[in-house]
């Protein structure tokens, strides 16, 4: 382990970012905790405990302004370097094959029984879950509620949407990162401790812009073509993932500024929670000081990310067997969380067995399901491509994250 970044194996060309495979697999974790959590808070989901309350939502609205920013950074920089690696024309028919059988497939018959226990917990249906599924191939729309659904499917959608949308870009974007990006980046490297300040702010600007602008015309919706501040802020940080992919300099700045960027983290965190546990009517004729914390609240997320960056190649830059083999299984766990979830959830809450009860079943039965369900799907050839790996078993079918070679 270094300091100075992470462990290369000195046999391969490209060696891989070991870094970045646990920043990924530790944002699926979160990911799925994030999920579990959703069943026990008073915010609209699926399916709810009978003891739902604010209990959690302070803790979960933490995790919310970077926990998929840090996931869509990543991708950005795993576009890199399969990009790289394999061409315009391959990277397109790569992404197509890889990852529209894991929506097409998510979509009939992971997610619908999601949308069935949801349809049930609200006693607008009473069908079972097999005289369901015609239902929900065929309606179009139940109560409101459009079937078939992609639902936590969204981020594979998008991320197959934006490969295909900046394929035919990827020789200007490649030009523009190793050519005016990068010289950029070497002279942000040279303004020593005031590079971090610059990296904060400087980055922001497009998403305070999305928040002023755009977000109040647009709310999430998980709709493809009417998402459109949802687009704004994933694909932007998908592209400062592209960006910095294979900067020497952006990656040594993240190195020097790991303490100073951990302090702006907790200040923000601390300013941005204390924000958000105030009472709604302490807010009323404070729009200035509302506006400042909705745009401090990005920089709190930026400030994380680049924590998280920075933390991650100091201490975790080792490889062994855990690491090789969550790689491997966290797309999986993915495809089949948030499923597990929602149906233990569904056959919980009548018992009313209490909430940290029912947290643990659920983690446990989560962790279990998930891991059962990675391990058949990886002996059997023909589920192999729709929950997100290679046909044939081999090394880790997540996308390699690798730096660039010491002549780049």
């Amino acid at each position: 382990m270094s300091a100075s970044g992470p462990e290369v194996n000195p046999n391969a060309a490209f060696p891989r970012r070991y870094d970045l495979d646990w920043l990924r697999i530790i944002a699926f974790g979160l990911l799925i905790l994030y999920h579990t959590g959703m069943f026990f808070v008073t915010w609209d989901w699926h399916v709810k405990s009978p003891h739902a309350n604010t209990g959690p939502e302070y803790a979960m609205s933490l995790l919310s302004p970077w926990r998929l920013a840090l996931l869509f950074f990543i991708s950005g920089v795993a576009i890199r370097f399969l990009a790289d690696k394999l061409g315009t024309r391959r990277f397109m028919g790569d992404r197509v094959v890889r990852l529209l059988p894991v929506i097409v497939f998510g979509m009939i018959v992971v997610v619908m029984p999601q949308t069935w226990a949801q349809l049930r917990q609200t006693g607008i249906i009473d069908s079972n879950i097999l005289q369901f599924w015609p239902q929900y191939m065929t309606s179009g729309s139940i109560n409101e509620v459009i079937v078939p659904t992609w639902n936590h499917l969204w981020y594979v959608v998008y991320l197959l949407v934006y490969c295909l949308l900046l394929a035919p870009f990827l020789p200007l974007l490649r030009w523009i990162a190793d050519g005016p990006f990068d010289r950029l980046m070497q002279r942000m490297e040279r303004l020593g401790p005031l590079a971090l300040p610059v990296l904060l702010l400087v980055p922001a600007i497009p998403f305070f812009a999305y928040r002023i602008w755009v977000d109040p015309h647009f709310p999430t919706t998980h709709n493809l073509v009417w998402d459109w501040a949802n687009h704004a802020h994933r694909l932007t940080i998908l592209l400062y993932g592209y960006m910095v992919a294979k900067s020497p300099s952006f990656w040594r700045v993240i190195d020097r500024a790991l303490p100073l960027a951990l302090l702006f983290a907790v200040f923000y965190g601390w300013a941005y929670g204390w924000a958000i546990a105030r009472p709604v009517e302490d807010w009323a004729g404070q729009d200035a000081l509302l506006w400042a914390f909705r745009l401090g609240r990005i920089v709190y997320a930026w400030a994380a990310i680049l924590t998280l960056f920075g933390l991650a190649r100091r201490f975790l830059t080792h490889d062994g067997p855990v690491r090789r083999y969550l790689t491997e299984a966290i797309f999986p766990f993915y495809i089949l969380h948030q499923t597990i979830i929602v149906m233990v959830g569904f056959y919980l809450a009548p018992m009313r067995i209490g909430a940290w009860p029912e947290f643990w079943i659920i983690i446990t039965a989560t962790i279990i399901g998930c891991t059962l369900g990675f391990e058949i799907v990886r002996r059997v050839q023909i589920l192999r491509p729709v929950f997100g790996l290679k046909w044939n078993a081999g090394p880790s079918s997540a996308p390699s994250l690798r730096p660039a070679p010491a002549s780049d």
